[in-house]
């Protein structure tokens, strides 16, 4: 790469062709929630853990790669975003090194955003095609979690973020509109409970929210939604 990142190479078989020789047009961004780094990089190595990224940064900024981009990483499973059904042939995993419960470093952070530069200039990537894991599978994963920065991404131009002036366009019909909304975004509503919806909404755009569903969440659905509705192709 001449884009200046310093990255360590230790490939893991778990890897494969991406199916129907697509392009990824997706960031799956995950935590790790183990340890360390390292044991994360050991178990995405092993054959029989049948699971892969195409990176790993530690907490120290430190960013290994297992899979080159090319290939087809195991890092998302099963889920959907749009009407992509095969994310793996679709996407970029990157692990960040976190159990889950703490902050996420400085160093770490900074690192994430080079390499996701380099990565959404390489293949095209918008940043209305950054998600977590949580969003394409919401109730079964919930990384990279209520501590991980998605506005600080967004100001940075590597993601999407709501704005507070869409509260006011939320409708009466409530759940109806932000259903819609969330399925026009891309979260795979119709395939898991409603309730799994919003709560991987709130978990990335208002971790702080609770109780039922709500004039901000609808508003700010809705923005996001007719700002960056979701145009993926299935795979």
């Amino acid at each position: 790469m001449s884009d200046g990142l310093q990255i360590c190479d230790v490939i893991s078989p778990n890897q494969g062709a991406r199916r129907g020789a697509v392009r990824p047009d997706l960031i799956v961004i995950h935590y790790t929630a183990m340890e360390s780094a390292a044991a994360a990089i050991e178990r995405l190595s092993a054959p029989a853990a049948e699971v892969s990224a195409h990176y790993v940064i530690c907490e120290r900024g430190q960013i290994t790669r297992l899979v080159p981009e090319e290939m087809r990483a195991w890092h998302a499973g099963a889920g959907r975003w749009g009407a992509v059904t095969d994310v793996n042939s679709r996407s970029v995993g990157i692990e960040l090194a976190n159990r889950g419960d703490h902050p996420f470093s400085e160093p770490q952070m900074r690192q994430l955003e080079a390499l996701m530069r380099s990565i959404m200039a390489r293949w095209g990537i918008g940043a209305e095609r950054v998600i977590g894991h949580s969003d394409m599978a919401p109730g079964r994963k919930g990384d990279p979690g209520a501590r991980f920065d998605w506005a600080r991404l967004a100001r940075g131009g590597l993601s999407v973020w709501p704005s507070a002036e869409d509260i006011s366009v939320a409708g009466a019909g409530l759940a109806g509109d932000f259903y819609e909304d969330a399925a026009r975004f891309g979260y795979p509503v119709g395939d898991v409970e409603e309730g799994l919806v919003l709560a991987a909404f709130r978990l990335r755009f208002r971790p702080w929210a609770s109780g039922g569903l709500s004039r901000e969440d609808a508003g700010l659905m809705a923005g996001l939604a007719a700002r960056w509705p979701c145009a993926g192709v299935a795979v």
